[in-house]
């Protein structure tokens, strides 16, 4: 634990560092640019020193001024509706608080039924080992259901707001990460790339699937490593506590590792989703070419090369000239 907190105060500090020194290494007009059309209501806004701001929210909840995507899904995520308010869906508003109440509202009751039903046989199988109590478990089920119901019901309006959300522009990049954000490869889906949507899915399945294993035989490993090093409990396996605590080991740096790369996929199909929805109106001409000719070279522009010998005034230079078109 001590080296972990040695590595992550060093990281923490190297990154402060950076912090600090890195706008010395740039022009300060890179941090306060825009580079969107002037003629774009948002252009003014959408810049790195003003992220999100309670005037921007309120002023587009109220209509008054546009609302970026980024902005509105962020609220939204806090206070289900406010897409649907910025949207002007008012009627979706009850459907959302009326579908997430109930659902909420009955699942923690069936879980509560679940939780009295536990409690009173456990009760009774103290007082009589044949006790025809049961539990409940279909409550249980029941209950998490609802649960379940209600959070796919808080996903399905953030997923509304987006997709709502300035219809006549396409390809909205915001919309196309916001997508992917939501459920992978359904940014590739809006850029009209479905072919990648296999590719993304099957390396996030894969990594879930080897997290799965991995994490399955580090529980069992550790249970065994447990068992074999407990003085209070004979131990007779055909494991010994080295080769378990080895094989524990292992398997949670694999387990750790494939936590990694889900995630590292899951990071990367949204920034494919946005770069690739940014990117769909750059177009390339088919007719790539090089061309190669002779030209003369004006010595007067050495730009910030150091010439070792004063130049005379009017010298010029005889090479080649190589042009590339695309």
């Amino acid at each position: 634990m001590g080296n972990k907190a040695k590595y992550i105060l060093i990281f923490l500090t190297c990154l402060l560092a950076f912090g600090i020194t890195s706008r010395a290494q740039f022009r300060e007009e890179a941090f306060t640019q825009t580079y969107n059309d002037q003629s774009d209501s948002t252009a003014t806004s959408d810049t790195s020193d003003k992220m999100f701001t309670f005037k921007e929210l309120f002023g587009g909840l109220a209509h008054k001024n546009d609302l970026r995507i980024g902005t509105m899904f962020a609220s939204s995520m806090i206070i289900p509706g406010l897409s649907q308010v910025y949207n002007r869906d008012w009627w979706k508003l009850p459907v959302i608080y009326g579908g997430i109440g109930t659902c909420a509202g009955l699942g923690g009751y069936y879980l509560h039924q679940y939780n009295l039903s536990k409690k009173a046989y456990e009760a009774a199988y103290a007082q009589d080992p044949s006790t025809t109590l049961r539990i409940d478990t279909r409550a249980k089920q029941t209950g998490t259901w609802l649960l379940v119901g209600a959070g796919l019901i808080y996903w399905g309006s953030l997923m509304d707001g987006v997709a709502c959300y300035k219809k006549d522009v396409h390809p909205h990049p915001g919309r196309a990460t916001v997508y992917s954000i939501l459920l992978p490869g359904l940014g590739q889906a809006y850029n009209g790339e479905y072919w990648k949507i296999p590719i993304y899915w099957g390396c996030i399945a894969g990594s879930i699937h080897f997290l799965y294993t991995n994490n399955t035989n580090y529980q069992r490993f550790k249970r065994i490593h447990n068992e074999a090093t407990n003085p209070d409990v004979p131990y007779t396996g055909p494991i010994s506590a080295e080769t378990a605590v080895w094989y524990r080991d292992v398997y949670r740096r694999y387990r750790d590792y494939s936590i990694v790369a889900t995630a590292l996929f899951y990071l990367l199909q949204v920034i494919d989703a946005n770069v690739f929805a940014y990117m769909h109106d750059f177009e390339v001409s088919d007719e790539i070419s090089m061309k190669l000719e002779p030209a003369v070279l004006s010595t007067d522009n050495i730009y910030a090369l150091n010439s070792p010998q004063p130049v005379m005034p009017g010298a010029n230079g005889i090479g080649l000239k190589l042009g590339f078109r695309f």
